[in-house]
């Protein structure tokens, strides 16, 4: 009955201390800095209990930082470094469950929701869309942030 005891005493204990959850970095090989360039100062991915976190993606390319000049284009770079993202954490499209979309231009919603519709289908993930006057990129005219799950 002591073992008893003692077991459920150890259990309770365990059970009330807060479990620190494992952070897992996602960077693709694709987003990492050219040798001798200084690291970004943010993660394109935090992988933490089976949910991915993906930082602010804009329509840059990946090879030679430009934007395109056509903005559902930059809608798509946009996305398809989101899906690179996704893939390293062993994801896809399908396990969104959240999106976040700044646009410098509101009016140009109808655009991206076109081209967004072509890469989330449904059932479609929560999203949010907001009319910015800037971001922290002075040639994009897009960001995105994602949350997914396993």
């Amino acid at each position: 009955m002591r073992n008893n005891f003692c077991a459920m005493l150890l259990s309770a204990c365990l059970l009330s201390v807060p479990l620190m959850a494992e952070k897992k970095v996602i960077v693709p090989p694709e987003f990492a800095p050219k040798p001798g360039a200084p690291a970004p100062n943010y993660s394109p991915g935090i992988l933490v209990d089976g949910t991915l976190y993906i930082a602010g993606q804009t329509g840059e390319d990946l090879k030679t930082h430009e934007y395109p000049s056509d903005f559902e284009a930059e809608v798509k770079v946009c996305l398809e470094r989101i899906g690179i993202i996704l893939k390293a954490a062993g994801m896809t499209f399908d396990n969104v469950v959240s999106v976040q979309v700044y646009l410098t231009d509101i009016d140009q919603f109808a655009k991206m929701n076109a081209v967004y519709g072509t890469f989330l289908k449904p059932p479609r993930p929560a999203r949010t869309t907001v009319g910015v006057s800037k971001l922290a990129a002075p040639a994009a005219h897009i960001e995105i942030t994602v949350t997914a799950r396993k």
